[in-house]
């Protein structure tokens, strides 16, 4: 292995407001707002901010199941929150998540409102509300929410592992791609022989665990993320996990989901905001873009 950095870390650290290559602008070693921004509120019980990052798309996918299902009272308002301009840091989205990380969701359903933070927390709370997508007994329970949890645990190492030092730093460190490489693939691995033998991850039955993976290796193994990496991954190595990914990527609750608060890619798949199901048909942009 080649030596390609001398650095070497200093007593104590301090930060360099130059450094961090592509997200220099947004990341900082404090917490808080950086300025006075209130959050808009819409008219539906459940209030969304956020972006169609995979965190993202985790909720909205369910929000989509959640009506499919004949959950009316899952109706949505969906507000984007730019992180490259740094709306995660205004006022009105700190106080909804002290984290500054997308989505955060505002429960407006019940006499008090409910804040909730953390795509995981997120989706918990919503399956138990309306009691569906997350099973009652123990046994599919337990599974269900240990792949869940599994989700929370790996994906760090393939975004802000592989993710970020394949694709977004400012230079290529062969000890870093290969570190968070062979690691991907472990998880890739782990996915494709649980779904050797069962159609979904918690069985036979469709769950928020299944909701939470696919944004994130989804996206991967189709080749939507960090370049060319599912060839340099090897992806098509996977045949269960593409097998998954295509069956879910195939149902109308997550085509619509994918698209909220989507600013990139296609833009006949990209739906800023989200008030109406019938945005889906007439995309809040195109309004916008009418009206001015």
């Amino acid at each position: 292995m080649s030596e390609t950095n001398s650095y070497t870390p200093p007593k104590v650290w301090t930060w360099n407001k130059a450094n961090g290559g592509r997200f220099a602008n947004i990341n900082r070693p404090i917490a808080g707002p950086t300025h006075d921004k209130d959050l808009p509120v819409g008219r539906h019980p459940f209030q969304l901010y956020s972006l169609a990052s995979p965190n993202g798309v985790k909720v909205t996918v369910l929000l989509e199941e959640l009506l499919a299902a004949g959950h009316a009272g899952a109706e949505y308002d969906a507000w984007l929150i730019n992180i490259g301009e740094g709306d995660q840091f205004g006022s009105g989205f700190v106080a909804v998540n002290p984290n500054s990380k997308i989505p955060a969701l505002m429960d407006l359903s019940g006499p008090e409102p409910i804040r909730v933070f953390e795509s995981g927390a997120i989706l918990m709370h919503l399956a138990e509300k309306f009691g569906a997508f997350l099973p009652t007994a123990p046994g599919p329970r337990a599974e269900t929410l240990s792949w869940l949890m599994w989700q929370m645990g790996s994906a760090p190492f393939l975004g802000g592992g592989f993710g970020h030092f394949y694709a977004y730093a400012p230079f290529k460190i062969e000890y870093a791609i290969d570190r968070y490489s062979m690691e991907v693939k472990r998880q890739l691995d782990v996915l494709d022989r649980r779904l050797a033998d069962n159609e979904y991850l918690a069985g036979k039955d469709y769950t928020i665990a299944d909701m939470a993976v696919w944004p994130w290796y989804g996206t991967l193994v189709q080749g939507g993320v960090y370049n060319d990496s599912a060839t340099f991954l090897s992806v098509h190595e996977y045949k269960n996990v593409l097998r998954w990914v295509a069956q879910i990527g195939a149902r109308p609750a997550v085509k619509r989901g994918r698209m909220v608060n989507r600013t990139f890619g296609d833009p006949a798949e990209q739906l800023h905001e989200r008030h109406e199901a019938s945005d889906f048909d007439t995309k809040t942009q195109d309004k916008v873009a009418a009206a001015t």
